[in-house]
C-alpha cells in the first residue's frame, strides 16, 4: 500500500490491486451491488482501520463492521486545510 495515500500500488510487479475505475463503479452501481461497490472503495482500497476489523470480524466469524472513512478522503481534507478551506465532516 502506497504511505501516503493507503492505496494499493498499481501493478504485478509491485504485488499491487488491480485499478477499479469509474466505468467499474457504475456498472455495478446500475447492477444494484451498493454493498459490494462500498467494500470496494473502501475496505478493499484504503479504509486502513475498516481493513483490519473486517480481518478479525472474519477470524472470529463475526459480522463485518460499518467501513470507516477512506483515507484518501482525509487527505483530501488535509490538503483543502492547507490551501485555508475548512471543512466539517459529519459521520
Amino acid at each position: 500500500y502506497s504511505l501516503i495515500t493507503q492505496q494499493p500500488l498499481g501493478g504485478r510487479a509491485q504485488f499491487g490491486g488491480q485499478r477499479f475505475g469509474e466505468m467499474e463503479v457504475w456498472a455495478l452501481e446500475g447492477y444494484g451491488a451498493a454493498y459490494t461497490l462500498q467494500e470496494m472503495l473502501t475496505i478493499k482500497s484504503d479504509d486502513v482501520l475498516g481493513r483490519a476489523a473486517t480481518y478479525e470480524a472474519i477470524l472470529k466469524g463475526e459480522k463485518i463492521k460499518t467501513p470507516n472513512l477512506p483515507a484518501s478522503f482525509n487527505l483530501l481534507v488535509s490538503e483543502l486545510k492547507s490551501l485555508g478551506i475548512s471543512v466539517e465532516v459529519k459521520v
